[in-house]
């Protein structure tokens, strides 16, 4: 028989209640409803409506319960409000990870390789002659030996020289301060599609990364929109767009200042954004003007890109807008910068932010 054949499609990732099932959801909710405990439980409640999340045994009041008994909620005695703990804001961040990252075994410190080889902390898979000044443990010894072997044959008195030493090429380690500016603008909700979820989604899933797989490396956390702020690991939950324009410069300013604070050698600025900048800070007033590229503002935010770049600071820029007049101001800052930019839709955002992350080489050892 030619042709296809069609069906009712039912998913079957729908959560048949439980108390790790329905977390899983009510986790991934709070996303969307910026950490609102009360929100989240109400979509809950709709969707268990429509697709029988709970049973008879096991209801959503018992749910609602048990997330309070296990610590996830608070409840406020006097105004019967629910909040969400320190331990469901952990969770989000590791709900993140595992989504977006896959699942992370912890690791040593300082865990980003170097392009400098010779007396470093990891093996790689390179080899070369011995050397006056290398380590004794790099030495080869099993190839060695094999070495010795073939240059001086088998037989009689066993004999090996230096040449015959192979040693092991060794990476350094080094560690790596990162700042995340996060756009908040009123365009990241704008034109039918969340674009400020998966961002912070982003942010939780590379902190709880730094925490667990990179624990001697900083991350610090801006975000942007009028003005720049810094905020907090335990604030991004319940982070919000506001109405505001995009003060690129600000933010940019912000994530300087704080890296020239950072005692390692290595900094980097990684911006998610989807839009022009549109607003300069001149004294108490706001410079605004969302009308195409406006050349003040541009300039100006190019003039804090070439700085970064005198400061040997690289901006790694994710743009989740496709208007070719907006990437072509993307490549104007990146090639201002010296640094990357990554064109990525909301879907692979998480990706290409690991990979650059986990993969960057362009460190020097001091």
């Amino acid at each position: 028989m030619r042709g296809y054949g069609f069906s009712k499609f039912t998913p079957n990732q729908i959560p048949k209640g439980g108390f790790e099932e329905l977390l899983k959801l009510f986790l991934e909710l709070l996303n969307y409803t910026a950490g609102d405990a009360g929100e989240a439980l109400a979509w809950l409640n709709e969707l268990d409506k429509q697709y029988n999340l709970t049973n008879d045994e096991y209801g959503m009041g018992d749910f609602i319960d048990e997330l309070k008994q296990k610590g996830y909620l608070n409840e406020d005695n006097q105004s019967g409000e629910i909040k969400i703990t320190a331990k469901t804001e952990q969770s989000i961040r590791q709900s993140a990870l595992e989504e977006i990252f896959g699942k992370l075994k912890k690791s040593g410190k300082g865990n980003h390789r170097s392009p400098q080889s010779g007396q470093g902390d990891e093996k790689n898979a390179e080899r070369r002659e011995f050397e006056f000044g290398d380590a004794l443990d790099q030495i080869d010894m099993t190839q060695s030996i094999q070495n010795a072997q073939v240059n001086h044959g088998i037989g009689g008195d066993f004999m090996m020289t230096e040449r015959d030493l192979e040693v092991e090429e060794m990476d350094y380690k080094t560690l790596t301060s990162t700042v995340l500016m996060i756009d908040i603008s009123h365009s990241m909700i704008l034109y039918g599609e969340d674009r400020i979820t998966p961002a912070k989604k982003v942010a939780m899933a590379l902190a709880e990364l730094i925490r667990t797989k990179y624990p001697k490396d900083t991350l610090d956390i801006v975000v942007f929109g009028n003005d720049a702020w810094p905020i907090t690991l335990q604030d991004l939950p319940y982070l919000q767009v506001g109405p505001y324009h995009t003060n690129t410069y600000a933010g940019l300013e912000l994530a300087t200042d704080m890296l020239r604070r950072r005692k390692t050698h290595n900094k980097q600025i990684f911006m998610i954004t989807d839009g022009k900048p549109t607003c300069l800070k001149e004294g108490t007033k706001y410079y605004k003007n969302s009308i195409g590229l406006d050349r003040k503002v541009v300039n100006k935010t190019l003039n804090m890109a070439a700085q970064c770049k005198r400061l040997k600071i690289p901006i790694t820029t994710f743009m989740i807008a496709k208007d070719p007049y907006l990437q072509q101001f993307v490549r104007k800052f990146t090639e201002t910068n010296g640094g990357k930019a990554f064109y990525s839709s909301l879907n692979n955002l998480g990706e290409y932010i690991f990979e650059d992350y986990a993969k960057n080489r362009r460190k020097n050892v001091r």
